[in-house]
């Protein structure tokens, strides 16, 4: 996997990353194929101001990287759970486009900032599982707010984003980058139907050690119930095959004590 050496984790408060903190921000939102493999969280679709509701409704995801998703219902209701991980690529290697053998994100190399942040994707298998709208899948890899790399200098407007306002936050006790940020002509959500930002001016928050977007709303009057909230209770668990696939194939959770109970 191509990772930043863990010495070199970015730090928004000194060093490299306070030299220009909206290119952090914007490096920040292209990192996440190479900050993690596997995922637990809670996710809100709708914003809140400081925390979530406890009477919203909420899903609770387990996600391991390329395609395995398993999705809860409070009550652990399965609502959706991934069944193809281990199919034959046969199909898809066959159809000879270029597309289909490109390699995952995790497989390539792309260009680090000095923070140990991606400046530059290369070309990959992007795409993150997604349920309900495109805004779950985007927030999992919030590019679409940064680009693939940074624009020409002598064209700033063609970033996809204007950022007016920048901040160190805390969100579910972990660090966050979070600003005030408006929608250019220039940028193309992954789901025109569900963007991350809206016309206007957006709250937008950036998790540091993953590079997910944990929260995102509407500052606008009239569309200030439009957002997500999306809570990581853990990163790079070992999660087994058989817990997203319809079938239990009975495998063994090896973590677990195996008791053994002898006959009198």
């Amino acid at each position: 996997m191509a990772t930043w050496d863990s010495r070199h984790r970015p730090d928004p408060d000194r060093g490299a990353s306070s030299a220009d903190p909206i290119a952090t921000f914007r490096n920040l939102c292209r990192s996440s194929p190479w900050k993690w493999q596997s995922l637990r969280f809670e996710y809100w679709d709708e914003p809140f101001t400081e925390a979530p509701s406890p009477t919203a409704p909420l899903v609770r995801a387990w996600l391991r990287r390329p395609g395995a998703l398993r999705l809860e219902s409070p009550d652990g209701l399965v609502l959706h759970s991934t069944t193809g991980i281990n199919d034959s690529r046969d199909g898809l290697y066959v159809s000879s486009t270029r597309k289909s053998w490109l390699l995952p994100p995790q497989l390539v190399t792309p260009v680090y900032d000095g923070s140990g942040l991606v400046k530059r994707r290369p070309e990959a298998a992007y795409g993150e599982p997604g349920f309900g709208n495109g805004r779950f899948s985007a927030a999992l890899d919030p590019v679409e707010l940064a680009g693939n790399s940074p624009v020409p200098l002598e064209f700033p407007g063609s970033n996809a984003l204007l950022v007016e306002e920048h901040r160190a936050v805390d969100h579910e006790g972990r660090p966050a980058l979070e600003a005030v940020v408006i929608p250019t002509p220039a940028y193309h959500p992954a789901d025109p139907a569900a963007p991350l930002c809206l016309a206007g001016r957006n709250r937008i928050r950036v998790d540091v050690g993953t590079g997910v977007c944990v929260a995102s709303q509407s500052l606008e009057p009239a569309t200030s119930e439009y957002g997500q909230w999306l809570r990581i209770l853990a990163v790079d668990e070992y999660m087994l095959d058989d817990l997203f696939l319809a079938e239990s194939m009975n495998l063994t959770d090896v973590r677990r004590h195996i008791s053994w109970d002898i006959p009198a």
